[in-house]
């Protein structure tokens, strides 16, 4: 029994589908990262970005568990002395909502050069769109 490896030409993305409101942000980020990786597809292979698109909707209403609504905090460090800014979980599902989202399924991807390219193909809204053009839905 032989390895097929999948070509880049023979490449078909389908556009997927997720609702955030019924999922806990870690579990959404391990869904979208395995459908942008494409390990949810038969001819998977790692150094090939066979990948799909992903559309998340409603990512303003989506679930955390325990406190992590209060407590949780992003830090940024600009590189000055003193230049450490902290942001609530709280304060920036608010103001971008998508940031969050999109941070959690950056830091779900394996660190390589396929990286930037795969988090192009996730798109986040804010509200329920239904005129979006997919293929399948995610539950």
């Amino acid at each position: 029994m032989s390895t097929t490896l999948i070509k880049t030409k023979d490449i078909k993305r389908k556009r997927y589908l997720i609702d955030a409101k019924d999922f806990t942000l870690g579990r959404l980020a391990t869904r979208v990262a395995t459908v942008l990786i494409g390990k949810n597809q038969v001819n998977y292979t790692p150094h090939i970005d066979s990948g799909n698109f992903v559309v998340v909707v409603n990512g303003s209403q989506i679930k955390f568990s325990g406190r992590k609504f209060d407590q949780k905090e992003y830090t940024r460090f600009s590189g000055y002395p003193g230049g450490i800014t902290r942001t609530k979980l709280k304060d920036l599902i608010e103001k971008r909502p998508d940031f969050v989202i999109e941070e959690a399924v950056r830091l779900m991807l394996p660190k390589n050069r396929l990286q930037k390219h795969r988090l192009r193909r996730l798109t986040i809204v804010k509200s329920d769109k239904t005129d979006l053009k997919i293929d399948e839905q995610i539950k």
